[in-house]
């Protein structure tokens, strides 16, 4: 069953090498994101599963390892345990090893990526599978929310996105699962809310778990809305 989770943004920029000259404005939310990771391995789970987007769906569950090398830096990254065979991880599940790497997880580790269109229902039930993969089972949710809170913003500004991640952050930090399994998905295509589908298989993950939720970082330094929380 599910006994913890973390949820954190994927940007790129979250490691420094990639950042470079600009990593000290993402501090605040790097720190967030290690104190959610910390607290996530301290539930004890003796199974991690990462869940991120991806341009389709797969799975890792003997190993996988993922570059930055597409953002600039010659950086790659692999997951706890297991090696390295089979198609690389797509780049929200490359920053959720990163996360891991950074936190010293020596943990059994699998990885789940969905795409960003999945229908709710098949997401709810892919999260209900994993829960059941073990007896005590984490997950590293990794998404980021709406891409159009400011002009400057990779969608523009969309009127309807700060109203968006004002829900998502509620039901992150309440662990409402209902709230995020009711999440629209074409207003999130449409505001570029790549988290969707990660967090809708929290959702599926969580329910009847009774964890408890708490918001540990809500912002959109880029326009777009990042949103770090840990259930437990």
């Amino acid at each position: 069953m599910l006994v913890a989770a973390a949820v954190c943004p994927c940007p790129p920029l979250l490691v420094p090498e990639v950042a470079s000259g600009a990593a000290a404005e993402l501090d605040a939310l790097r720190a967030a994101c290690a104190e959610a990771v910390a607290e996530l391995l301290a539930a004890g789970p003796e199974l991690l599963v990462l869940v991120g987007s991806g341009a389709e769906a797969e799975v890792w569950t003997e190993g996988g390892a993922g570059t930055l090398r597409g953002f600039g830096v010659d950086l790659a990254v692999r997951l706890p345990s297991g090696g390295v065979d089979g198609p690389p991880l797509s780049p929200a599940l490359t920053v959720g090893a990163w996360l891991l790497d950074q936190a010293g997880a020596a943990l059994p580790t699998h990885a789940c990526a969905v795409p960003a269109d999945a229908p709710v229902e098949r997401l709810l039930g892919l999260g209900k599978g994993l829960a059941g993969l073990a007896d005590r089972v984490g997950l590293l949710v990794l998404g980021d929310g709406s891409a159009c809170r400011t002009v400057k913003a990779p969608g523009y500004l969309d009127d309807r996105a700060e109203a968006y991640d004002a829900q998502v952050a509620r039901a992150l930090g309440a662990a409402d699962t209902a709230a995020l399994a009711a999440l629209d998905p074409a207003l999130s295509a449409a505001l570029l809310a790549e988290g969707r589908a990660p967090w809708q298989v929290l959702a599926g993950a969580a329910q009847d778990a009774g964890l408890g939720g708490r918001l540990r970082y809500e912002d959109a330094p880029y326009g777009v809305g990042y949103f770090v929380a840990t259930w437990s």
